[in-house]
């Protein structure tokens, strides 16, 4: 029995995975529900303590970061032709869909509401980048990757020291290490863009 249940784990993983590429690849398409302002309310509804709308507020915005940089990073291997561009957005795809499904297992255990889709402002960005091309594209991609992840490793900082909640304080902690070493990738891609 015990064989069973990382069986059971890693089919899961494969599945919350595939759902979350399908659903951002179908963003793109067509308009969708704005579940972040349905997290919001549902969390607010939930919640009685200033202490615990924080940690909800804060758990629906890095779940806005996870699937903008899974969407647009799948947009920079799409559209780069630079390999060092579409291995960074590789990067942040593919990690960026681990700590969504850790972000979602947290969530759930908190009872906290999250996003499930890109809300307007990350559809917008993604609309703005895909009408660029060539260097253009790629020096814009770099951009918001930098101005994106110093953003989210302070707001995570903050997180991580003052929240009340264990597991969520936990929890930033843990991805602040991935999300400096994306910033370091995404300075270096910035930097060979500017030569």
């Amino acid at each position: 029995m015990k064989n069973i249940t990382p069986y059971k784990s890693s089919l899961l993983q494969v599945t919350l995975v595939a759902a979350i590429l399908f659903s951002l690849s179908s963003c793109n398409n067509q308009k969708t529900e704005n579940t972040q302002a349905v997290a919001e309310e549902s969390n607010k509804a939930k919640f009685d303590s200033t202490a615990k709308e924080n940690d909800a507020e804060f758990l629906v915005k890095a779940a806005e970061i996870n699937l903008e940089e899974i969407q647009l990073g799948q947009l920079a291997q799409q559209k780069s032709k630079r390999a060092d561009i579409k291995e960074l957005g590789k990067m942040m795809e593919v990690q960026h869909s681990q700590c969504f499904i850790d972000l979602t297992a947290l969530a759930h255990k908190e009872s906290i509401t999250i996003p499930t889709a890109p809300n307007n402002n990350v559809e917008n960005d993604y609309k703005k980048l895909s009408n660029k091309s060539g260097t253009d594209f790629d020096t814009t991609y770099c951009n918001m990757m930098v101005n994106g992840h110093k953003k989210a490793i302070a707001m995570f900082e903050k997180e991580s020291t003052e929240s009340n909640n264990a597991d969520i304080k936990q929890w930033a902690s843990e991805t602040l290490p991935n999300l400096g070493i994306h910033l370091d990738h995404a300075i270096a891609c910035q930097k060979k863009c500017r030569k």
